[in-house]
């Protein structure tokens, strides 16, 4: 809101005037009242629409007035509630129903195009791993040692066998050499041949370690009574190398236990 033009410019002359009977200048108003000179000369002149919102341009014009003891309170106000409202706008934008499917049609086909940039890539990239893990391993077709001279001289195909070795069943694996099992909790320490340590901490019920030969070369745990040693997937018994339910023992290239001195 923007006072009534003739009403800020009797303010402005009004303060001008005062400001000249007091012998002040436009530098010291701006030094007292804390305000740049260009908003000073600004007030003088009536020129309101450079200082902001009305609100603003109020308390600079009051601050000023009580400077100069002007008694201009009612006159601010007057000017101010003098100034015109401006009228509402209110917009009657209509859309024609044709734009608005377009537009709809439009979301939608770019919500397809991204969903597809981000789909497809994907699916290419598992496609390899989804065909690989769906073969079928086939039979290896060989040539039967001395079929051809059992075979009549008439052209034909060459007889062949299934290869047995996609049938042979895997051989089963080695047992640990070494292999703890905790049924409570104990601290534990495995060296290795080099002297270096395996590992060495706390297990827990239910842990299970195992070693493979050559491996390990001396063992250490607590709670003894609850830990089984096995060599080979065979117990062991640790009553010889067992003191103050502490174990102690080395660990011979066959995975047998013997007494650290031995």
């Amino acid at each position: 809101m923007q006072p009534n033009t003739n009403d800020g410019a009797c303010l402005g002359h009004q303060l001008s005037q005062a400001r000249e009977a007091a012998g002040l200048s436009l530098a010291d108003v701006s030094t007292v009242l804390h305000t740049p000179v260009h908003i000073v000369e600004a007030l003088e002149r009536a020129d309101y629409s450079r200082l902001g919102a009305a609100v603003f341009v109020r308390g600079q014009l009051r601050s000023y007035a009580r400077l100069l003891k002007l008694q201009l309170d009612a006159d601010i106000d007057l000017a101010f509630a003098a100034a015109p409202v401006p009228a509402a706008l209110i917009s009657h934008t209509h859309t024609p129903r044709a734009r608005r499917v377009f537009e709809q049609a439009t979301r939608r086909a770019a919500y397809i195009a991204i969903t597809a940039a981000i789909v497809v890539p994907v699916w290419l990239a598992t496609k390899p791993h989804l065909s690989n893990s769906m073969q079928v391993d086939t039979l290896d077709p060989v040539q039967v040692e001395g079929a051809e001279s059992s075979l009549p001289s008439q052209g034909g195909p060459t007889p062949v066998v299934a290869s047995m070795a996609a049938l042979r069943a895997p051989a089963p694996a080695a047992a640990p050499m070494l292999t703890l099992v905790f049924e409570g909790d104990s601290w534990l320490e495995v060296v290795a041949p080099d002297g270096t340590s395996v590992e060495r901490g706390l297990r827990v019920a239910g842990d299970r370690r195992s070693y493979a030969a050559g491996e390990v070369a001396r063992v250490k745990f607590g709670n003894a009574s609850s830990v089984q040693v096995l060599n080979k997937g065979d117990r062991v018994n640790m009553t010889a190398v067992s003191a103050e339910n502490v174990a102690r023992f080395a660990v011979s290239s066959d995975g047998s236990v013997v007494s650290p001195g031995e």
